[in-house]
């Protein structure tokens, strides 16, 4: 092995990061890539120990099927495949081509989301697609294509965020979830910038703003209308700005105008001076942004959330200018190229529409298909799960780079639809606890193994290349979709090899949204990533976006002019306190990866529930205090952590884990109507001590 320039096997960033050959029987070294503009030489701890997963110890390397005993056993890739491949067969020659379905990922290639798509609507013939970053990003990419005409992660770059004079981060911990990405943020305050962080807790990243905002959970919509009611009564709004390049602004208005301070102030928790001070900074100075994460997306009105806060953006005139926009921060690794290339029920590659005529011809044209044979829109990502092994639901089903059974919502339930399944099959590098269920598993080659393109939370395609071999026995997820494709029979428009792959997805993205069509490998060995729309070989990529005009046809933003409303589940005398969930920083997603990293583990090695002092008083509680918290879904079990840093009507779980103390056996499956996202960031619950061991609950 020689020294490879690559990038960072986690989450959206995509840091750069240098690989070379470790010790004698040692993983590879890793160190930050300090002309990256991202991280700048920056890596965070589960970056740094990466290279611990590659070792063939740690990780699967040969396929396991089910025996009739029920017990996992080692089977040649060919017994696998077959097996898998007449499981898809059976099910549609059975119940119909909608029953053999595919499950994807986030954290997957923009070559294998784009062939997984391809895989499922041509090899299958069907619907029945989806995958995780349902749960992640779907709520702020349907605001932004409703307010802008198009979803893009950051329409600028992260080097733009020190250069705004005011951040309102909603629903967002950086400094856990992506460290490197906070060195923008003391930029920003070094400059002069002022930092507002919208959170329930008061996190890390809470502690270095200007300004933290502590709503009740569920209640940002709330928030958003109020500061938005506040800049029109204030005189604050941008007239200029709103005439020439929105629509809608006046029954955004008459919404906002509903929800004065101290209405917002009941709602949210939110002092009414709080809400003028954070009016004040953000207007203050001619540029602003807000990011929003997880917090307001999370939501079964996650989209209408999204929508206000970008509202503010509109009427103050900071959207569509140098230093100034509304922004998610995307969460996985491929989140945003995750999201564009087909793996989407309802989405062909490059945000074409599966219901548009003209976008399945063109696509139709690239796979050489009638473009009367590809199915229609299929269901959600829960909802997928939620039919599995039910009537008209999926019966077979491949899940690559996924964990639904940590990381679903009303997780107890998804494991039991999994397990009704007639065929399960799961593509993973390691033995994850959805994996434990399936009939077949598929061991997979990882990040470092192999080459394969990314778009990180800004735009910005990079390549991630290849540094070592997999262990024998290991293969690749092109290579299942191609040997499956081929026992189905399609032997040919599969291909195996990466680059072949991605110059398909750039013909079948041209003139599209998010179109590729001027990107390729060579190009994106010599910069350091291009960002879509890149229409051309000739062309430099769109760092920002709609500085002259919004992707609506008319150029203009649109206001969303949404008004609050009550979370699905609001508490009761039953279920008295509120949950919400999210990550820590040694750990990501469900844990599958980071679990397996012993400094990873050591550093933070379970769950726990994180209480406010007053709330365990009133229990009986001390620190570590093992407690039980109950949904009316599930029950999970875990050590008290004690802090102020949290509401006392609030507690706090990280979902890394599962088990006792998963956490997603208690969050709530109800769907935003636009997103369909499901509403991890709030339910109701119970908390109590738990009893001591070998004793029942009275």
């Amino acid at each position: 092995m020689t020294t490879t320039d690559t990038h960072c096997p986690y989450c959206a960033l995509q840091c750069g990061m240098r690989l070379a050959p470790g010790a004698a029987g040692e993983p590879p070294d890793i160190t930050g890539r300090e002309e990256f503009p991202v991280n700048r030489g920056a890596l965070c701890g589960k970056g740094q120990s990466a290279a611990a997963l590659l070792a063939p110890a740690a990780r699967l390397t040969e396929p396991l099927v089910r025996d009739a005993s029920g017990e996992l056993r080692p089977a040649t890739w060919s017994e696998a495949l077959d097996r898998t491949a007449e499981a898809m067969r059976r099910a549609a020659e059975v119940y119909g081509p909608d029953a053999a379905g595919v499950f994807g990922g986030g954290g997957l290639t923009n070559e294998k989301a784009y062939l997984l798509g391809k895989f499922a609507r041509v090899a299958l013939g069907s619907s029945a697609i989806d995958y995780n970053g349902r749960f992640c990003m779907s709520s702020a990419a349907a605001a932004s294509r409703a307010a802008f005409g198009l979803d893009r992660g950051l329409p600028f770059p992260l080097a733009d965020i020190p250069h705004t004079g005011c951040v309102i981060l909603v629903g967002s911990n950086p400094a856990e979830t992506m460290p490197p990405a906070v060195r923008h943020l003391r930029e920003l305050r070094e400059n002069g910038g002022t930092l507002i962080v919208v959170d329930p807790r008061r996190t890390r990243t809470a502690e270095l703003a200007d300004l933290h905002l502590q709503p009740l959970p569920g209640t940002d919509l709330a928030l958003a209308l109020g500061l938005l009611h506040l800049v029109v009564a204030d005189g604050h709004v941008d007239e200029e700005f709103v005439a020439a390049r929105t629509t809608g602004f006046d029954a955004a208005r008459a919404t906002a105008m509903a929800h004065w301070p101290e209405r917002v102030e009941a709602l949210t928790g939110v002092p009414v001076p709080a809400q003028r001070e954070a009016v004040r900074l953000f207007t203050a100075r001619p540029t602003g942004m807000v990011l929003t994460a997880r917090g307001p997306e999370q939501q079964s009105k996650g989209t209408a959330t999204v929508g206000a806060w970008i509202d503010l953006c509109l009427a103050t005139g900071r959207a569509g200018r140098p230093y100034s926009g509304y922004g998610c921060l995307t969460g996985q690794g491929n989140g945003q190229g995750g999201r564009e290339h087909g793996q989407k029920a309802d989405q062909l590659p490059g945000y074409r529409s599966l219901e548009d005529p003209a976008d399945r011809a063109a696509v139709a044209a690239v796979w050489g298909v009638d473009p009367g044979h590809l199915p229609r829109s299929g269901t959600s990502a829960y909802e997928l799960l939620d039919r599995a092994g039910r009537p008209g639901g999926v019966r077979t089903l491949l899940v690559m780079g996924s964990n639904p059974v940590v990381s679903a919502p009303d997780a107890g339930h998804v494991t039991r639809r999994l397990q009704a399944l007639d065929h399960l099959v799961v593509c993973d590098f390691v033995l994850s606890e959805t994996a434990l269920l399936a009939d077949v598993v598929l061991p997979v080659a990882q990040w470092a193994e192999e080459t394969g393109t990314l778009t990180n939370l800004e735009g910005r395609v990079l390549l991630r290349r290849a540094a070592l071999a997999p262990p024998p026995g290991v293969r690749t997820d092109l290579h299942v979709l191609h040997a499956l494709a081929a026992r189905l029979g399609h032997p040919r428009g599969f291909p195996e090899d990466a680059e072949e792959v991605f110059a398909e997805l750039g013909r079948a993205t041209a003139g599209a949204p998010a179109d590729y069509a001027g990107i390729s490998y060579d190009r994106l060995t010599g910069e350091p990533g291009i960002h879509w729309p890149c229409p051309a070989p000739g062309h430099p990529g769109t760092p920002r976006l709609f500085l002259d005009r919004f992707a609506h046809p008319d150029g203009r933003a649109r206001f969303a002019a949404p008004t609050h409303r009550p979370s699905a589940e609001e508490p009761d005398s039953a279920y008295p306190t509120r949950l919400t969930t999210g990550r820590t920083v040694h750990h990501y997603q469900s844990g599958a990866q980071t679990r397996r990293v012993a400094a990873l583990t050591a550093a933070d090695p379970g769950p726990y529930v994180e209480l406010h002092p007053d709330l365990a008083d009133t229990l009986g509680a001390d620190d570590g205090d093992l407690l039980l918290v109950t949904s009316r879904r599930g029950t999970a079990t875990a050590p008290a952590r004690l802090s102020k840093a949290i509401r006392p009507d609030t507690v706090f779980m990280p979902f890394h884990w599962p088990g006792a103390g998963r956490a997603n056996s208690l969050t709530h499956a109800a769907l935003d109507p636009v997103s369909r996202m499901p509403e991890f960031k709030v339910c109701a619950v119970r908390v109590e001590k738990a009893p001591p061991a070998g004793e029942a609950r009275p």
